[in-house]
Parts: structure tokens; C-alpha cells; sequence
């Protein structure tokens, strides 16, 4: 049986847009989130928002899926999301526009109550991560052919996920996932230029229905 889609699934910064580079570079059309029909129908590799949130939903829509879940370790994740959750609280909780109601979702479900004293709390961001990484051990358990955890920092994540995905390990790349968007940085993915690059939105218009 063909594999319909693959989904990363990993929280923000988790190295979701490092495994879309290397998608791209193994041969996958990749969306780096996807807020339009057409993008669920033209990528074959997911990644961020809405898949994260919604995997359960994708699995029964798209089945014969695989799904990547990305670990990292608490030290290095807890900084990073906490600096781009200062980044985008504002928008997060406007309720005059920021941004589309896709994403808002997504962020104000995994990380709720989303507030400027739980934002600056390890504790309530751990928490959130835990829940989110327990959701998905229990959802799949039992379908470890469905699903493969790693963290890139690992060396052998990159062939571990070329061998869940039955692709040839001699296309490895050299040193592993590429580390990008690095020191707080989160549009390296924008500046891409690759015709498998799948855009997230119709020239900045979403649908409303995305699956």
C-alpha cells in the first residue's frame, strides 16, 4: 500500500522546518503549514500548523498516512518557544484580526490558557508539551509501522527516518538535518526557493475548510 501523505508533527520549534528541507531535498512536493485545499492536495510531506494540532483529524482523512514526531530536549526547546510565543501573543489573542484563524487555533489549543503569566512559566510550557506528546503515544499506540519519533540532534535520525520511510539510506545527507532558523529565527522557510515547495496559502487568501 502507497504511503497518501507524511506528517510532521512535532510542536514549533522542534526542528519542524529542518525535516521539510530534507523532505524537499529527498524528492517530496513539502508545505511548511497549509491553510488551503489545494495545499493538502499538492503536498505530499506536512508540517506546523494545522498538522500538529489537528493529526487525529488527518489520520482518518488521509489514511495510509505515516507521521514524524519531533522530540527535543527540554533546555533547548523551552527558550525557543518561549521567544516566539512573545512574538506572537499579541496576534495569537486579537480578536480584530492578526493572524488566520487556522493557526490561532491551533497555538490557543495546545499551549491554553494561553496568558502572559503561563507564557513566561517552564512549568505550564512543559506541561503543554507533555500533553501534547501523550496525546500522540496513546493515539498510536500499537501502529509503530504509522509512526516514528526522533529528535534531529541525534545523528541517526536522518537515516532512521529515510528507513521508516523505505527510502534509499545512500541519500542520506551528508552531517544530517541541516540546522535552520537558528538563534530565534523563524522564516528561513520564506526565503526557499524549490519548485517542490508547496505555499501555505492562495496568495495569502485561506479556505475555510482545509480537509
Amino acid at each position: 500500500m502507497s504511503i497518501e501523505k507524511i506528517f510532521i508533527i512535532g510542536l514549533p520549534r522542534t526542528a519542524t522546518t529542518s525535516v521539510c528541507l530534507a523532505m524537499l531535498e529527498q524528492g517530496f512536493k513539502t508545505a511548511h503549514n497549509a491553510y488551503t485545499q489545494d495545499a493538502f492536495s499538492q503536498a505530499q510531506v506536512l508540517a506546523d500548523t494545522p498538522i500538529f494540532c489537528d493529526y487525529q483529524k488527518l489520520d482518518k482523512h488521509f489514511p495510509s498516512s505515516k507521521f514524524i514526531y519531533l522530540t527535543r530536549s527540554p533546555e533547548r526547546w523551552l527558550p525557543s518557544i518561549k521567544q516566539l510565543l512573545q512574538r506572537m501573543m499579541v496576534n495569537l489573542q486579537r480578536s480584530d484580526g492578526g493572524f488566520n484563524p487556522h493557526l490561532k487555533r491551533c497555538y490557543n489549543e495546545v499551549f491554553f490558557p494561553l496568558n502572559d503569566d503561563n507564557l513566561n512559566s517552564d512549568e505550564f510550557l512543559l506541561n503543554c508539551y507533555n500533553r501534547h506528546q501523550q496525546g500522540i503515544e496513546e493515539y498510536f499506540q500499537n501502529r509503530a509501522q504509522d509512526l516514528l519519533t526522533i529528535d534531529v540532534s541525534d545523528e541517526k535520525s536522518y537515516l532512521e527516518m529515510l528507513a521508516f520511510l523505505n527510502l534509499d539510506s545512500t541519500k542520506a545527507r551528508e552531517g544530517g538535518f541541516k540546522q535552520i532558523n537558528l538563534g530565534g529565527k523563524v522564516k528561513a522557510w520564506q526565503g526557499l526557493h524549490n519548485k517542490l515547495k508547496v505555499e501555505s496559502t492562495n496568495k495569502g487568501k485561506i479556505d475555510k475548510v482545509l480537509y
